[in-house]
């Protein structure tokens, strides 16, 4: 099958990230390189790309797509989760932007037989690393009623979650739940009928959403990863995270909140003692896809994305004792 994913809020994300074209740039979630290309194209041949994927369907892709770049391209088999281990063997300390496209392809959905779509029946696998060992197999068939149940509210906020997790344990003593099919089958059981046909979308959805998320520990990663791509930005390097649902946007926007507060004393202090200064300017508010955008690729509707600018240390200074000041007088 051939890779397709369309690069969510494209242009707007290119824009906000490239500042140099002779600059370093990371794509942390490579994919297809949709993003990734449109950066090499505003890159000169100085320029350097290094993209980071943990699918080797992915990587195949983007080597395709990136023969024509004038930039330097690599490409590293791992997850970003190691960013801080690729960046130094890459040689490259200091980077110019980083981006995060979060969540799953539109590839990886769209591929029956790796397990992500409740839409096709395959077997029970929804791996972004092919090669993990660990797949939803495993947590659909050995983890406890109670596990599951808190999977299901922490991951997918599912309010049935709890019958669900029931009925999946009550299914698998008479055999073990091998492919998508069986699992909304047993989903669709327990989720009463009536609530079936008033709900909005699948009743699988959100069940699917957080089996996923389990087997690829995708929440577990992003706050030390956002944090470490920050230090190692250049004063001025950007840093763009696309995020597609509550979950994972909430980490994005308290970690990101975090690293561009000032002063983080106790409000009751009359001077700051804390002397915490801000790392990153966040750059306006969240940007939403256009309802252009949407016509052409309806899997945008819940993006958002999120910029942030690194600051020198000066900056950094000057907006700590500007917030220490707001902060002490009320405005």
């Amino acid at each position: 099958m051939e890779f397709h994913h369309i690069s969510v809020m494209l242009e707007e994300t290119v824009r906000g990230l490239v500042t140099n074209p002779e600059g370093i740039y990371v794509d942390c979630t490579l994919g297809g390189a949709g993003h990734s290309h449109r950066i090499a194209e505003l890159l000169s041949p100085a320029g350097r790309i290094i993209g980071i994927d943990q699918d080797e369907e992915a990587i195949a892709a983007a080597r395709e797509r990136l023969q024509d770049v004038a930039c330097h391209v690599d490409i590293v088999h791992s997850n970003f989760s190691h960013l801080e281990e690729i960046l130094q063997q890459e040689d490259a300390p200091l980077v110019d932007g980083v981006v995060f496209d979060l969540g799953v392809s539109s590839h990886q959905i769209d591929t029956a037989e790796r397990g992500f779509s409740y839409m096709h029946d395959a077997p029970l696998d929804m791996r972004m690393d092919p090669e993990a060992s660990f797949s939803a197999y495993d947590v659909v068939n050995t983890y406890s009623e109670q596990e599951l149940d808190r999977i299901f509210h922490d991951y997918g906020e599912e309010r049935w979650g709890r019958r669900i997790a029931q009925f999946i344990v009550k299914a698998r003593m008479e055999k073990p739940v091998e492919t998508t099919g069986e699992l909304v089958d047993i989903i669709c059981k327990a989720v009463p009928k009536a609530v079936r046909q008033s709900a909005g979308g699948h009743p699988a959805k959100r069940i699917f959403q957080a089996i996923r998320i389990e087997v690829n520990d995708e929440l577990g990663i992003l706050e030390q990863a956002f944090r470490a791509a920050v230090r190692h930005l250049k004063p001025g390097g950007r840093l763009a995270i696309i995020t597609f649902h509550s979950l994972e946007d909430r980490i994005a926007k308290r970690t990101l909140k975090e690293m561009a507060r000032g002063c983080i004393c106790p409000p009751e202090l009359p001077v700051c003692v804390c002397h915490h200064k801000p790392e990153i300017r966040l750059l306006g508010k969240p940007i939403k896809a256009t309802s252009e955008e949407l016509v052409h690729n309806s899997r945008a509707k819940s993006a958002k994305l999120r910029l942030a600018e690194k600051l020198p240390v000066a900056e950094a200074d000057e907006e700590k004792e500007a917030k220490d000041h707001a902060g002490k007088t009320g405005r």
